[in-house]
């Protein structure tokens, strides 16, 4: 049974992104966060915390979208987080039930039964908060696959009230969203820039990342957006940006991998001509010319070799 639990409890927590415990005006009125604190300084208070904690859960549950469900609350030791071996409590939440079938030999006959059950392939909620940095709010790690909207912002928001950890996961993640945004959305209103254009800078942003392994904001700007004004633009839009959203992201700090390979998904280098053409760049942008002529517009490749796959 121990190797059900935790193979039910842990498989889940595959990503590298982590959050922190917060309150807006003091890190002792996060519920959450007190009474695990509580727990990490004697775990006799398990028990007693987690009737504290699944009373704040039900507390933070009176939207009718939100499903009822089971509540768990388990300590785990000598945890590996980054090589150090750590001590972890789990919040976990079941709110789906599985319809699942039994076959019964009996008498030389086969009778089937129908029960429902908790699928310990597909946890719905759960995090696990690592006893390490408790100054700045812990180092947490939050699974939700349970939908979106109310029933999904409510375990993150209201429950955890959690904000993402200020690490390397999440300012590669936030650099990167930043830059695609400049790129493609903010461009067009300052600068004449075309579509070729726009996917070259996407390009040369994704090289970066995957050149460097430390980020700098002077080496990126001046590397990739290379424009004194287009630089100067790119430093405006980063700090009203962090205004608007009320985030931080580091003008230095360590590339991680991970997120790199995440956030390159959604850089779209493709460029669609009117229903049935796609034209996708992923190289040299010098090698695409757009123009005019008597016939209309028109994109020119140049090439060096051609492979062409027809299956």
């Amino acid at each position: 049974m121990d190797e059900i639990l935790i193979s039910y409890f842990l498989t889940p927590f595959t990503s590298e992104e982590f959050y922190q415990f917060h309150h807006e005006s003091d890190l002792a009125l996060n519920e959450v966060y007190t009474y695990v604190s509580k727990i990490f300084d004697n775990q006799e208070q398990l028990y007693e915390q987690s009737v504290n904690l699944a009373k704040h859960l039900y507390e933070q549950s009176t939207h009718p979208k939100i499903k009822g469900g089971e509540f768990y609350t388990v300590y785990f030791k000598d945890c590996i987080l980054d090589g150090e071996t750590l001590d972890a409590v789990g919040l976990f939440k079941s709110e789906n039930k599985d319809t699942f079938l039994k076959v019964l030999h009996e008498n030389d006959n086969f009778n089937l039964q129908s029960e429902k059950g908790i699928n310990i392939k597909k946890l719905d909620k759960g995090c696990l908060i690592f006893n390490k940095e408790q100054e700045s709010g812990y180092v947490v790690a939050v699974v939700d696959n349970t939908g979106r909207g109310v029933e999904a912002r409510y375990w993150l928001d209201d429950f955890l009230h959690v904000r993402r950890r200020q690490d390397a996961y999440t300012n590669t993640q936030n650099l990167m969203t930043l830059a695609k945004n400049f790129i493609t959305q903010e461009m067009p209103k300052e600068f004449e820039v075309s579509k070729a254009d726009q996917i070259g800078l996407l390009n040369k942003s994704l090289d970066f990342f995957k050149a460097k392994d430390e980020f700098a904001i002077d080496d990126f700007t001046n590397e990739v957006m290379t424009e004194p004004e287009i630089i100067e633009k790119f430093r405006q839009y980063k700090k009203r940006s962090e205004d608007e959203n009320g985030i931080s992201i580091d003008n230095q700090f360590p590339v991680s991998e991970a997120a790199r390979k995440k956030q390159q998904r959604s850089f779209k280098r493709v460029i669609r001509l009117d229903k049935k053409i796609q034209i996708v760049i992923s190289g040299n942008r010098q090698n695409i010319e757009q123009g005019t002529d008597e016939k209309g517009k028109f994109y020119k490749v140049y090439y060096t070799e051609e492979n062409a796959s027809l299956n």
